[in-house]
């Protein structure tokens, strides 16, 4: 099942490419000094998106591309994977422009700052950016309600990690801004008051450079600006450059699936259960099969993403619960604890509520119902296993017949369906007699004279 749910989110990731005229991701250097290197965001900024515009911005250094666009269109992402996007922005030899594009896109929280960070910044007309405030999900601190300056309504003062966050990115944005030359002061606010702009009010505000209308528009107005790149200051001649689309090839999609929480959690469910299914009932291989990759690939992405450790270690306490209620009589105890400690590990699992990052309510409660109903048809299997009588092993010769062989002093060897026996019985016995086990006593059969009457016949 996951490994089905993982083929289809690729494929469907896969249909949704850019077409025939795109670069792979392991396409070789033209060589050509006159490139435009064009790489196409849509989503939460998350660790597929870190690896493919690092590579994105490694083949315009290769293809020693005039200039390095990002079309973005984001309601944000992971702190993480910002600054290391941003981080490979500063170190890019090669200018980058990113641009809020097409019409109706937006650039919101993470994709704030990448505007920021970027030396050329522009958004096509219908388009918005800011809110940048940085969220996190976190055990409420109790805090005594403090009263506010007068004009800014009431509430209690923010907890001191929350009050860290925020100035660490109210200083990160203003500094991205002072290098850059744009308006620190609107981009402090869009991290403190979440404020937001539309494309005209950016361009008045001095947020952003430009506004385009789409690809060529901007290619056209950067044409003959000065730029600073770490190599020194480049004048662009962008007018007449060939556009190379730097296409998201099957990798960047794999790790654009799995470090999805939602799939993740489900691959890490399949996992836990087709091993589950597969230790209980050996011999059927497909559901370790499954269930080792599964689990594999879940570990892969959660191990990528921002985890609480609680939140993973109450999932698998929850399963175990449930797994020991399916072998141990507790009257639906351990059951109901699993359902809770699950759900409960659940919600907290992906420490950080940046958008597209959440696992939502209804998955949890879908995923606790088949865990539940899972461990029901496990226990209701082995259970029926055990009533079912024996087929292999000693136990099985209760009640064969054999020949008696030698026997002396209570105790001697039999021949019973093919094989030697060591066999325990009363005095009276004597070899060449029919012999019946009447139980297993150790490693020795327990046996009697099965037929009194005289010597076994040939």
């Amino acid at each position: 099942m996951g490994l089905v749910l993982l083929a289809c989110a690729v494929g469907a990731a896969h249909a949704q490419a850019v077409p025939a005229t795109a670069a792979s991701a392991d396409a070789p250097s033209t060589g050509q000094a006159g490139t435009i290197v064009l790489m196409e965001v849509e989503g939460a900024i998350g660790p597929a998106v870190v690896d493919y515009l690092h590579r994105g911005l490694r083949l315009a250094d290769r293809e020693h591309a005039r200039l390095a666009v990002i079309q973005l269109d984001t309601p944000g992402g992971l702190d993480s994977a910002m600054r290391s996007i941003i981080k490979d922005i500063l170190a890019s030899p090669v200018p980058v422009a990113t641009f809020v594009a097409p019409d109706g896109a937006r650039a919101a929280s993470a994709g704030t700052y990448i505007l920021y960070a970027s030396q050329i910044a522009a958004m096509a007309p219908a388009t918005n950016l800011g809110a940048a405030t940085p969220v996190e999900i976190a055990m409420p601190t109790p805090s005594a309600p403090t009263a506010k300056p007068e004009g800014h309504g009431s509430g209690t003062a923010p907890d001191a990690m929350a009050a860290k966050r925020l100035a660490d990115a109210s200083a990160y944005i203003r500094s991205l801004a002072q290098l850059r030359g744009r308006n620190a002061d609107w981009g402090e606010q869009a991290v403190r008051e979440s404020v937001s702009l539309s494309a005209s009010e950016a361009l008045q505000k001095n947020v952003i450079t430009l506004i385009a209308l789409d690809v060529a528009d901007l290619l056209r107005q950067v044409d003959g600006r000065e730029v600073r790149t770490p190599l020194g200051d480049v004048r662009l001649a962008t007018q007449h450059a060939q556009v190379l689309v730097f296409d998201a090839d099957w990798r960047s999609r794999l790790l654009s699936v799995v470090t999805e929480p939602s799939l993740a959690l489900v691959l890490l469910m399949v996992g836990i259960y087709g091993l589950l299914f597969e230790f209980s009932n050996p011999g059927f291989v497909l559901p370790g099969v499954v269930g080792a990759i599964s689990l594999m690939l879940a570990l892969y992405g959660l191990q990528m993403l921002p985890v609480n450790y609680a939140g993973l270690g109450l999932i698998f306490l929850g399963v175990a619960f449930l797994i020991a209620e399916a072998f141990l009589p507790t009257f639906g105890v351990l059951g109901v604890g699993g359902i809770a400690a699950f759900s409960i590990g659940a919600v907290l699992l992906i420490d950080n509520d940046a958008p597209g990052f959440g696992v939502p309510l209804w998955l949890i409660a879908v995923l606790a119902a088949v865990s539940a109903v899972f461990i029901l048809v496990v226990a209701g299997i082995a259970a029926k296993s055990r009533r079912r009588p024996q087929v292999v092993g000693v136990a099985t010769l209760v009640g064969a017949t054999g020949e008696l062989v030698e026997f002396a002093n209570g105790e001697g060897w039999a021949q019973i369906q093919g094989d030697y026996w060591k066999v325990r019985g009363a005095d009276g016995l004597r070899p060449g007699r029919r012999i019946r086990v009447t139980r297993v006593q150790g490693l020795a059969l327990q046996v009697a004279e099965d037929n009194p009457e005289g010597p076994v016949r040939a």
